[in-house]
């Protein structure tokens, strides 16, 4: 896809999440004030939290779309997974915050303090938002897979994550509403499970992030195919020092094979470019490719 229309699919997609999510933290402020629930304003936090890392995603790709200059040789795709490290360690951020919270009013009950009983409206709230997120998150996530776009992808999961609490808060109001005033522990230990939901979430996005960005290798089974494509070439063999990464929404290769050291120079580099497009046609037409030929017999020195 040209660079300039996968930035448009982005930006459309990031745009609809981010207008759900204002919709949502204004009306989860609004249900966690009045509803009296401290699990509903931790709630309403981590969907501001999102409004946050839509801005980093919208910002941290458009970057990413340009092309490689004199500074970059290879590009700036890595600032696109800069930005999936970013809504990890915001989510992180998040999750302290809202586990903080948690516990000081569970010490507060402890000690004989009385929570406030959650209201009806909160229990809407956190519902509504089960259904917006989860609806965003299918959405957002189908679009990063179709743009491999690690940082939409990252977001993708910041939604479900907030579907998950906004859950997490529906049982922790519905109990302390349903089972009376003995029972409003429930809303700030809906807030300390919200907490572990995020953490769980945002560890999945930053070892995914900070492998990336330290030049970790394509997952098993890609190397593989890439081989496969590779030995699918009759005339060649032995492919060696296979080295691999992510930049941004493309990959990264370079090979080593062989090939008869009797054959003409141009007939090497011909086969060379043959497996470079095929690698391009499988991977994406902004896969780095090199190919470095080496003949199966010895060198001879002059």
């Amino acid at each position: 896809m040209d660079t300039k229309l996968r930035e448009k699919e982005i930006d459309k997609v990031t745009l609809a999440g981010s207008a759900v999510n204002v919709s949502l933290t204004v009306f989860k402020f609004v249900a966690g004030i009045l509803g009296r629930s401290s699990a509903m304003v931790a709630d309403a936090i981590h969907s501001l939290s999102d409004l946050l890392t839509d801005a980093v995603v919208l910002f941290f790709v458009h970057i990413s779309s340009k092309p490689a200059d004199s500074k970059y040789d290879y590009g700036h795709g890595k600032f696109e997974t800069f930005a999936q490290a970013v809504v990890g360690i915001a989510l992180l951020a998040v999750a302290g915050g809202i586990f903080y919270h948690a516990v000081t009013e569970f010490v507060s009950w402890y000690h004989g303090a009385a929570l406030p009983r959650p209201g009806y409206l909160a229990l809407l709230a956190a519902a509504l938002s089960i259904v917006l997120k989860e609806g965003i998150f299918q959405y957002t996530w189908r679009k990063g897979k179709a743009l491999n776009s690690p940082a939409l992808e990252a977001n993708a999961w910041h939604h479900r994550s907030d579907a998950f609490s906004s859950l997490a808060t529906l049982i922790g109001i519905g109990g302390a509403i349903l089972l009376g005033n003995r029972w409003t522990v429930l809303d700030p230990l809906a807030s300390a499970l919200v907490a572990f939901f995020i953490v769980r979430i945002a560890w999945k996005l930053l070892k995914e992030g900070f492998g990336d960005l330290m030049e970790a290798s394509l997952p098993e089974e890609t190397e593989k195919e890439i081989l496969d494509v590779i030995t699918s070439f009759p005339d060649v063999s032995d492919p060696h020092n296979l080295r691999t990464r992510r930049i941004g929404d493309h990959y990264a290769i370079e090979v080593h094979i062989r090939m008869n050291g009797d054959i003409p120079l141009v007939q090497a580099h011909s086969r060379a470019h043959h497996i470079e497009t095929a690698l391009k046609e499988k991977f994406g037409e902004n896969t780095h490719v090199v190919v470095h030929v080496e003949p199966t017999k010895p060198f001879v020195k002059y």
